[in-house]
């Protein structure tokens, strides 16, 4: 696999708020806190020294509690040590690993844990993917798209993803067109979708130190409690969230999420639902339960598992359980972690570092053999398909399409028409403005018929055009949105090897991959 790389601001992929936040822009300096560079962690680190004991007790627990099913279980005492950390991203369990981007944040994280050993060699770094299990929205994960089709589980179930169970996944197995024996072998022997993810995960990573945390985990909510408690009595959270997203409104950036006066569900059984206040009381939105405020104190006392953070509270969730030093995400993510800086200093916890994850486009040699027959290189792709059309036709004719001279000269004749008509009538100078806009509007129109009319002249290469940009943009999007790991694995069983040897997590620009 070789790699070149092209700034993020030449595809025109990616928001104001995420280049800007990549560019180091002084204005958004107060919303963070280290850089995401070796000396930021390097601060990070010495700033996470001191994470309780207790709390690497529990969290080890947990981890051994749920990897007990799991052969080849990582040696999760290294966290029992002072000197150990973590790095982490997560991400909702899409099936079959979901997205190309996904595997890209997990190899992101796992080359970061080993550029942090290679320069801290006395400390331990432990790359954690942690399973958005909790999350309702199944229709985000309930689907996967493998060679050009998607395929869609369906099922009745509701509630938190990660519960569900896997049984009727079969149905959708018959209809993919491998066998894939690994996730077939996750889905039957696991009780949950959360822990067949786990297993794939660890078969695909394990060997890469990668631990996958679910932290739908009582023992892990109980340390949570403080913050259940002030956010229901108090909703801190929302204020200082409202008033950092004015902040950042201020700006001129658009915020990625907003607070709710309360920033839990309640999660029980199949349901995951909003919790709000009524009265002097508390209701779970759809159901019939309802809260006084010392019922929901004794709730949140008993059953800490009940209470499910969302978007704004599970970073602050992340780093209160974890010996944590930084999160990877993509531009969405970091969009919203901007927004909780204020959170984190409420609660007297550290805000991690932000690092972006690696992006890519992989060309394979066929599409690599397209484009160059094509005669494209990297950067003119990102282009929107009329300009990339426009511009292969103007390159590949042999005709004069550019009429501007013409056009230019006809409207200096107009104007000269103009300044004779005005000496003799003031009046016509409108009259002849006018006609000088009509011809402008003219010769942009016939401009455009001319390269439609050649673009049909070279229909087959136009048509070869947009196969390429379709198949590089599948839905307009990025190809890593959009294509899974399986379409470059099955035909390369050595491409998650390749993508660890060459992704730098430092290196802050877009991939360009040819496989």
């Amino acid at each position: 696999m070789t790699a070149t790389t092209l700034p993020f601001s030449a595809t025109g992929q990616f928001s104001k708020l995420f280049l800007d936040y990549v560019a180091d822009a002084p204005a958004l300096r107060p919303f963070y806190g280290p850089r995401p560079t070796p000396e930021g962690f390097d601060s990070q680190l010495a700033l996470r020294q001191g994470f309780p004991a207790e709390k690497r007790q529990t969290l080890v627990a947990a981890l051994t509690r749920q990897y007990a099913d799991l052969p080849g279980a990582p040696d999760f005492s290294v966290l029992l040590q002072p000197n150990a950390f973590t790095v982490t991203s997560g991400h909702q369990l899409n099936l079959l690993t979901g997205p190309l981007y996904v595997v890209f944040k997990l190899v992101t994280i796992i080359n970061l844990s080993r550029k942090l050993k290679a320069r801290h060699p006395d400390h331990e770094f432990v790359p954690v993917y942690w399973m958005a299990s909790e999350d309702h929205d199944f229709e985000e994960i309930n689907h996967v798209r493998l060679g050009g089709r998607t395929h869609t589980w369906l099922t009745p179930q509701t509630g938190a993803v990660g519960r569900m169970h896997t049984r009727d996944l079969e149905k959708l197995f018959a209809d993919l067109p491998e066998h894939l024996p690994l996730f077939r072998k996750a889905y039957a022997e696991n009780a949950t979708l959360a822990g067949a993810v786990r297993q794939y995960m660890h078969a695909l990573f394990g060997q890469e130190g990668l631990v996958v945390l679910d932290a739908d985990d009582a023992a892990l909510k109980a340390q949570f409690r403080e913050v259940m408690l002030d956010d229901a009595f108090s909703q801190a959270p929302h204020r200082l969230v409202l008033e950092q997203s004015a902040r950042l409104e201020a700006l001129g950036y658009k915020p990625q999420v907003s607070p709710r006066e309360i920033n839990f569900f309640y999660l029980k059984d199949d349901v995951r639902e909003r919790i709000v206040t009524e009265g002097e009381g508390f209701h779970v939105l759809g159901t019939d339960w309802r809260f006084s405020a010392t019922a929901l104190r004794q709730e949140i006392e008993d059953h800490p598992e009940r209470f499910s953070p969302n978007v704004i509270l599970r970073p602050l969730y992340q780093e209160v359980i974890l010996p944590n030093l930084g999160y990877v995400g993509g531009p969405g993510e970091l969009a919203y972690w901007l927004q909780l800086r204020p959170v984190f200093e409420h609660y007297g916890v550290p805000f991690p570092v932000l690092l972006p994850r690696n992006f890519a486009m992989v060309i394979t040699p066929a599409t690599a053999r397209r484009m160059a027959a094509l005669g494209l290189e990297p950067e003119a792709v990102f282009a929107d398909e009329t300009t990339l059309r426009h511009r292969y036709v103007r390159t590949h004719t042999d005709k004069q399409l550019d009429i501007s001279p013409e056009a230019a000269a006809l409207q200096a004749a107009l104007q000269q028409i103009g300044q004779k008509a005005g000496a003799i009538d003031p009046t016509l100078t409108q009259h002849v403005a006018a006609a000088q806009a009509r011809f402008g509007h003219w010769t942009e129109r016939l401009e455009k018929r001319l390269l439609r009319s050649e673009a049909q002249n070279q229909g087959t290469d136009v048509q070869h055009l947009h196969d390429l940009k379709t198949h590089l943009f599948p839905g307009g999007g990025l190809q890593e949105r959009a294509d899974n790991l399986l379409d470059f694995q099955l035909n390369d069983p050595a491409f998650l090897q390749k993508l660890l040897q060459t992704f730098d997590p430092f290196r802050l620009e877009f991939y360009w991959l040819m496989a």
